[in-house]
């Protein structure tokens, strides 16, 4: 038989570990064990019983947990832009502080200096950011602008 402390250091266990391996489903683990530890602690369970109840309580807890991470994608899904800061800079307009030449250069957009590629352009021209990829900022100057 496991003691009802057992089911709450397991818990307690399982929700630090979450917080090492970020991404994972330890927490709702971790939920499941913490409820096995209070129903056990309050009504002395067997140890079938415990294993059920962990069972049961963790495999409801991961579906919560997937119905809370579908809203949170959700979200993501109205704002394109949530933890894509590179996504922002689409239409900024900087300066050419490298030339761009064969296809690549530098741009100061703001205070940071991007890598960029373009068309070939002299420092000191205007640009605007038309996309991003990777770390290198797509760039057109801005007397194309359309």
């Amino acid at each position: 038989m496991i003691p009802w402390w057992g089911w709450a250091i397991a818990g307690a266990v399982l929700g630090l570990a979450e917080m090492h391996v970020p991404g994972s489903y330890l927490i709702w683990i971790a939920l499941g064990a913490a409820l096995t530890a209070a129903l056990d602690a309050w009504y002395g369970l067997s140890t079938t019983a415990q294993l059920m109840t962990m069972t049961v309580a963790s495999g409801l807890s991961c579906l919560l947990g997937y119905f809370v991470y579908r809203h949170v994608d959700r979200r993501q899904a109205v704002d394109p832009t949530l933890n894509r800061r590179e996504a922002l800079l689409v239409g900024e307009r900087g300066v050419v502080c490298s030339e761009i030449f064969h296809g690549t250069g530098k741009v100061r957009l703001g205070d940071p200096v991007w890598l960029a590629e373009g068309p070939d352009l002299p420092t000191g021209t205007a640009v605007i950011v038309e996309s991003v990829r990777r770390a290198r900022v797509q760039v057109r100057p801005v007397r194309e602008a359309k």
